[in-house]
């Protein structure tokens, strides 16, 4: 491993599928959504919607709230699961919380019965609470920060850890992405942009890259991993990435793409590999019009023909800002295990879209990430060996 190259060197999550890294790739790999239709949903809340929701679950003592419990466990695993795969602690273990909007299940409780909620689970409101006692539990004393890009807050985190591994600011980092917003409210006013469908199942709305694709179903996640230059064995390796801002819209994509193709460029520089080296394009994918178009065009300008691209979002959900987290995962288990859990194609789409269990030949993987208000990312990712 190179100076500037990063393992991976422990996964953990918490999805639709359930509490687990391993019910995760069982949900995927069984070409399955993780959707449900619930009610509660619209200005009155007399509605059904498909959304994909973290079920209740973790340990009582991590926290009040779903949003606690989930950065705990997934951090908790993450780190066990990096353990038993040869990684040791150095003495400078930070944390990076890549985040959008926190534990909107007890801040709804406390704006509609602040008098009923007691100081302590105030407190667990926080930003800095659960990142701060999963340090205590583990007695990491490395710098703990919150990063925010929207949808890329994933990619953003994960080059953020990557700048203080390279800066010799920490000796590790442990990287956790939480998105568990499901509610009413936000639900509803995404379905009134016009990228969040409600009214039908993943796969009749959501569709990358294919043919009557409508939007997204929205959905949670936590994940984390643990990133170390010193892994003795990684599920993958972090070469390197960018990220710019188009600087054009609240929610669309600068229709010239050029800071887009600025960002896949620097990224393809930061990692020191030609763009003839990806084999896999790890997508946004949110199955919207004009991000679709902008990656596949991004595809076909970039790299080769036999490049392909796949979008985890039918099954797993637009998981906001955790959904390059949980996609940078997916796509490090995936060279570990050997193949792609591709969600099967449904409809006629782009000639490169992969479709169902796919074997990982070798090659690099590009994952893009583009958040809403002109977030660009690009991270680059290569096989452990």
């Amino acid at each position: 491993m190179s100076a500037q190259e990063i393992s991976i060197s422990g996964i953990g999550a918490v999805t639709g599928y359930g509490w687990g890294r391993e019910q995760l790739w069982e949900g995927l790999d069984s070409g399955k959504h993780a959707a449900r239709l619930e009610g509660g949903f619209g200005r009155d809340r007399d509605e059904t919607a498909w959304v994909i929701r973290v079920p209740d679950g973790g340990e009582p003592a991590d926290g009040a709230s779903r949003f606690a419990r989930a950065v705990r466990a997934t951090a908790r695993e993450a780190v066990l699961d990096a353990r038993e795969r040869g990684w040791r602690p150095g003495p400078r273990v930070g944390m990076v919380h890549a985040e959008v909007l926190r534990d909107t299940d007890l801040w709804e409780d406390f704006y509609a019965n602040d008098r009923h909620v007691r100081g302590r689970d105030y407190l667990a409101m926080m930003p800095s609470t659960a990142p701060a006692m999963f340090m205590r539990e583990f007695g990491f004393h490395g710098p703990v920060l919150s990063v925010g890009a929207m949808c890329a807050s994933g990619n953003a985190g994960l080059l953020t850890a990557k700048a203080w591994l390279d800066a010799g600011v920490v000796d590790d980092v442990v990287l956790v992405a939480t998105d568990l917003s499901t509610t009413p409210q936000n639900v509803w006013h995404f379905a009134k942009l016009g990228v969040v469908v409600t009214d039908t199942e993943p796969p009749d709305a959501c569709r990358p890259f294919q043919e009557g694709s409508r939007g997204f179903t929205m959905a949670e996640a936590s994940v984390a991993m643990v990133l170390s230059k010193r892994g003795s064995r990684p599920y993958a390796r972090l070469l390197g990435g960018a990220m710019t801002h188009d600087a054009y819209h609240a929610i669309s994509i600068d229709q010239g793409m050029e800071q887009l193709r600025v960002c896949y460029r620097d990224a393809l520089a930061d990692a020191g590999v030609p763009a003839e080296e990806i084999a896999y394009v790890n997508a946004h994918g949110p199955g919207t019009r004009q991000c679709d178009h902008a990656e596949s065009t991004m595809l076909e300008e970039f790299f080769r023909p036999d490049t392909g691209i796949y979008s985890i979002k039918p099954l797993v959900g637009h998981c906001q800002g955790a959904a390059s987290g949980v996609e940078v995962a997916v796509a490090a288990m995936a060279y570990d295990r050997g193949y792609l859990p591709a969600p099967p194609r449904v409809a006629p789409g782009h000639p490169r879209l992969i479709s169902g269990r796919t074997p990982i030949t070798g090659g690099l993987t590009l994952k893009s990430s583009l958040g809403m208000g002109g977030h660009n990312t690009a991270v680059v990712l290569a096989p452990s060996g």
